[in-house]
């Protein structure tokens, strides 16, 4: 099955390639890399905004880190033209706008690391890290950049 067959089964409809709020590129493809872009959490009525610890809870962190995930998709398709190009996914760093004493960056990062494993199976499963910040770009709650392996061919 296809990976835009995928999406479509599971009812994900992905956002529009973001585009850089700043000096930088999307995505950058070396060799079989891809390197997408830290992705800020946002979804259909804007950017999803607050702090871990704070104003927002463990659930409420991981829907954001999902709507990372859908971003970096996102990117990943524009870049490759299809995310069946996408071989596996080698990294994902989850950065997490909490408060010192919030110590589950690693629950709410599983927000995007669950939606790779639910898209792309066992090619989704990937190494990471996921870390506290003391503050993200405009006050979101999560940002994630990830790497794909892209298929040969």
């Amino acid at each position: 099955m296809s990976i835009e067959a995928r999406l479509s089964t599971l009812n994900i409809t992905l956002p529009d390639a973001p585009a850089p709020a700043a000096n930088y590129v999307p995505f950058v493809r070396t060799d079989n890399l891809l390197f997408v872009s830290g992705q800020i959490s946002a979804g259909p009525e804007g950017l999803i905004r607050g702090r871990l610890g704070d104003d927002l809870d463990v659930a409420a962190g991981a829907a954001a880190a999902r709507a990372c995930g859908l971003s970096l998709l996102a990117q990943a398709r524009a870049a490759l033209g299809s995310l069946d190009q996408v071989a596996r996914v080698v990294k994902l760093t989850g950065f997490v706008n909490s408060t010192p004493d919030f110590t589950d960056q690693p629950e709410v990062i599983n927000g995007c690391s669950d939606l790779m494993v639910e898209v792309f199976g066992d090619k989704g499963r990937h190494a990471r890290a996921a870390v506290s910040a003391a503050a993200l770009p405009r006050g979101v709650a999560v940002e994630v950049e990830a790497v794909f392996e892209i298929a040969a061919g």
